[in-house]
């Protein structure tokens, strides 16, 4: 029997102009309560959030969940940081990599995998200068320009 999984996807789309994506991982999170329920509906952003290590254990910090309007339940914080499972393995990676100058952590995506359950697609990043962001505005728009060149001379020769 198969399972209905739904199809949320939630991206962090100011982490691809901000930053160069040296690495991505795959990695489950440790949610609460309501969180499920709030994430299924859609409520819950990543665009400000980021990673930090505390201790051995990498922790997702600023990942907003909406308060349910409907809920009677007091709902705990809505910005409180959220435990990320990572092997052991990857862990120590990405710990060592992160103590090198100007790499970070970020969140790219959260989503709903096969079985049902959440991931965050992470990424090692490092910060763009004001230079990389013009370009990469630059390359949008010649990329949006020369499709739309496409596009016209398609319909012309129909």
């Amino acid at each position: 029997m198969k399972q209905n999984i739904p199809s949320i996807k939630i991206r962090n789309k100011k982490a691809y102009f901000r930053y160069n994506i040296l690495e991505t991982f795959t990695a489950g999170i440790q949610l609460m309560g309501l969180d499920i329920k709030l994430i299924r509906s859609g409520k819950v952003s990543i665009s400000e959030s980021y990673c930090n290590f505390f201790g051995n254990e990498l922790y997702v910090n600023n990942l907003h969940l909406a308060e349910r309007e409907s809920d009677r339940v007091v709902v705990h914080k809505n910005k409180t940081e959220r435990k990320l499972l990572l092997n052991r393995r990857e862990l120590n990676k990405l710990q060592k990599r992160v103590d090198e100058k100007g790499l970070s952590i970020v969140p790219l995506k959260m989503y709903f995998n096969d079985r049902g359950l959440i991931k965050l697609e992470i990424a090692l990043v490092k910060g763009k200068r004001e230079y990389d962001k013009r370009n990469t505005i630059k390359q949008a728009e010649s990329n949006r320009e020369l499709d739309r060149l496409s596009k016209q001379s398609i319909n012309k020769y129909k």
